[in-house]
């Protein structure tokens, strides 16, 4: 797979689920045909916004499956695919079938609080294991560790299969070094929606999205723009949308997205326990937010 594939606006998934708390196998291939036909570049499954955590290794495998019959070669499919027990990890990266899969993303480990070196090595480890491309994932706020710079460029030099980082510090600073300091063609791609404009104008390659699951022509359209270098319209779209940015995660994430895609009638709102579903007041602000772009008219 060519890295320009994943230059754009990639769709973080969710999982919908029952009312009863089961998978909802059959929102699944209206959530991926509206999120395609709004013109977004590739679909991420089984990443944090899928709650994969609470899935159990079945549910995994068939959430797999449904998301790329759904998909039927369309985009590319990006796989989710981390932990912090690194040779279990590397045991599942040799076990799984990734047919119908493009690359996979992989989450710095968590919980552990490894060293720079530990991250390094950790990688490394699955560099060697993965049949696919590699997209690091960034994400302190829920690892409780930085991947610093030198670490990724460290990686991204050594490891022929990792083609790029899923930046979600929320530090423009960092992003913009590493954009800076980045070998020729490893790519640096936004994981936070607030985010994503600015990274893109300092060069970054686009976004692995949460809010382009329920407003996929918006967003991805704002990336375009900005990938374009027509700032002042992507400034101008992005603003207009920003709102609806801070409210899907004032609650966390996916709760505040599957508010709006429940008001879009693509899914439930449910999610397992430990997430609940957002509260009425948030679920009427998100649905007073969508009813001011025409396509929810009437929802």
């Amino acid at each position: 797979m060519n890295r320009s594939s994943f230059i754009g606006t990639g769709v973080a998934m969710v999982t919908p689920f029952n009312q009863d708390g089961s998978i909802d196998f059959s929102s699944i291939q209206p959530l991926v045909d509206f999120v395609i036909s709004g013109g977004v570049d590739y679909l991420v499954v089984l990443g944090t916004t899928a709650e994969t955590a609470t899935l159990s290794v079945a549910e995994k495998r068939a959430v797999m499956d449904a998301f790329i019959q759904a998909n039927n070669e369309r985009v590319p499919l990006v796989l989710g695919m981390g932990g912090n027990n690194t040779q279990a990890l590397v045991n599942e990266f040799k076990e799984t079938d990734f047919s119908g899969f493009s690359a996979v993303l992989s989450v710095s480990p968590y919980y552990n609080r490894p060293s720079q070196e530990g991250i390094y090595r950790h990688f490394c480890e699955l560099s060697k294991a993965s049949t696919l491309p590699i997209i690091l994932y960034n994400v302190p706020q829920r690892t409780a560790s930085n991947m610093e710079v030198e670490t990724v460029l460290r990686i991204a030099n050594d490891c022929s299969n990792v083609i790029g980082i899923k930046e979600a510090k929320g530090d423009i600073h960092q992003a913009k070094e590493l954009i800076a300091k980045r070998p020729s063609g490893f790519l640096v791609i936004s994981g936070d929606d607030t985010l994503a404009l600015s990274m893109v104008l300092e060069g970054g390659d686009g976004v692995i999205s949460v809010i382009g699951g329920g407003f996929p022509n918006e967003f991805s359209e704002i990336i375009s723009l900005g990938l374009s270098h027509n700032a002042d319209l992507a400034t101008q779209k992005q603003a207009k949308l920003s709102k609806a940015i801070q409210l899907i995660y004032e609650e966390g994430n996916p709760v505040g997205i599957k508010s709006v895609l429940s008001h879009r009638g693509l899914c439930t709102d449910k999610v397992r326990l430990p997430l609940v579903s957002a509260s009425k007041s948030l679920s009427d602000r998100i649905k007073d937010c969508c009813l001011k772009f025409h396509d929810f008219v009437g929802i």
